[in-house]
């Protein structure tokens, strides 16, 4: 039945029904499911997809196009009679739900879900979900799982084909977490289901369905590479040639940009990448482009994204302020510590949104003076940093200074 509106409005029709189905086809399915693939005019899916469902299909099957269609031009195309699109599992967890959500209203679409493939692989682990870290590697590099590697935890990865769970357990073993349980679950709630284990370094698991959940039980090596769940990570997991934030100024840094969900920043010169790929740390939503202007430092940053787990980090190499054109509108903009043009400082104010934060370091006297000219001009907080470690004098310790750093901080008008 077409669904009520507002008073005085007109019945929105739900022309769109969106089945999840789990790998038992039709014997999960309800009966309201099963009614409505009947009774759709076209049926959209995968070819696995369409033939669980062939015995209830009365309209035309159609497959999805290769490559896939993420506009879904060809559903949105028959709006207005009935349509259905089968999906895996639940349509909102990493599936096609999410894409036909941005391109069709809530009230002009039905979901019926089945249990998600992670569901059903915590239930047969015995995992509570709110205790497991998720993540989708599906389509995506296996270095996304790297920040969630620490000791203690257990892990349900969605993947992508039969080869993926020897490749990361591969990568689990090159990190010093070869100790780590890999559990295969496949073709999850069919006929065909399966689950076995093994060490990350001693995987030896072959002809795996490439319909698989991997559930990994992570424990480390003395010397695992680990990222702590704080800001400044240590200067030694980033290769660099001198040009990074080091580890106390890129903390201060960082709570000074103070990022925020879905945020966008700009990081201008960004030398090893450290600030970029730390505020990408901050939260999966986060995003962030690199602006450096040498090729080699350009290519030191993507595999320093890579090898913590942030490979979306973008990298434009070319010079500032003419690698700004063209670039999306940043929430907040870091300038490092060696720059002293002005023209890059006021064209990043310009860029910035309303309401975006700018941090930008000195440590040189002509990078100070700009900052101080723009205190001056613009109000914000201006911090000197100065920091002393101890290091052998002779037999004894002493303070050995570092170059102090001068940090304006501003929030724009």
């Amino acid at each position: 039945m077409p669904a009520k509106g507002p008073r005085g409005a007109k019945p929105t029709q739900r022309w769109l029904t969106v089945v999840g189905i789990g790998e038992d086809g039709v014997a999960g399915l309800g009966d309201e499911a099963k009614q409505r693939i009947a009774e759709a005019e076209v049926v959209f899916g995968g070819k696995r997809h369409l033939a669980l469902v062939a015995s209830v299909v009365k309209g035309e099957p159609r497959q999805w196009t290769t490559p896939f269609d993420s506009e879904m031009s060809d559903v949105l195309a028959l709006a207005g009679k009935k349509i259905c699109v089968l999906a895996s599992g639940d349509p909102f967890f990493h599936g096609v739900g999410a894409t036909l959500a941005r391109k069709v209203k809530p009230d002009e679409m039905l979901v019926l879900p089945a249990p998600s493939s992670l569901s059903l692989a915590a239930s047969r682990l015995g995992w509570p979900l709110q205790d497991v870290e998720t993540i989708s590697l599906h389509g995506h590099s296996i270095d996304l799982i790297r920040p969630l590697l620490h000791p203690g935890a257990r892990i349900l990865a969605l993947t992508s084909d039969d080869d993926a769970p020897a490749t990361i357990a591969a990568l689990l073993d090159e990190l010093g977490f070869g100790p780590s349980r890999l559990t295969v679950l496949e073709a999850l709630g069919g006929p065909d289901e399966k689950r076995r284990a093994a060490r990350a370094d001693a995987f030896d698991l072959k002809k795996i369905n490439p319909l698989n959940v991997l559930a990994l039980e992570i424990e480390s090596t003395p010397d695992a590479r680990i990222l702590p769940l704080t800001v400044g990570l240590a200067d030694h997991l980033f290769e660099h040639d001198g040009q990074i934030t080091k580890r106390d100024i890129r903390s201060i840094t960082l709570s000074a940009l103070a990022p925020r969900r879905g945020e966008l920043l700009w990081d201008i010169g960004a030398g090893s990448g450290s600030i970029g790929i730390e505020w990408m740390l901050a939260h999966p939503s986060m995003l962030a482009i690199a602006i450096e202007a040498n090729s080699e430092r350009a290519a030191r940053i993507r595999r320093n994204a890579a090898h913590c787990g942030v490979p979306g980090l973008a990298v434009v190499e070319g010079s500032a302020p003419k690698a700004f054109a063209k670039l999306e509108t940043p929430d907040a903009i870091f300038i490092g510590g060696g720059g002293s043009d002005a023209d890059v400082l006021e064209k990043a104010i310009k860029a910035l949104r309303p309401g975006g934060r700018l941090v930008a370091n000195a440590v040189t006297l002509e990078m100070e003076a700009l900052l101080l000219d723009q205190h001056n001009r613009c109000g914000g907080d201006l911090i000197r940093i100065a920091l002393s470690r101890a290091a052998p004098v002779g037999s004894m310790q002493a303070w050995r200074p570092a170059m102090p750093v001068t940090q304006w901080s501003w929030v724009k008008p």
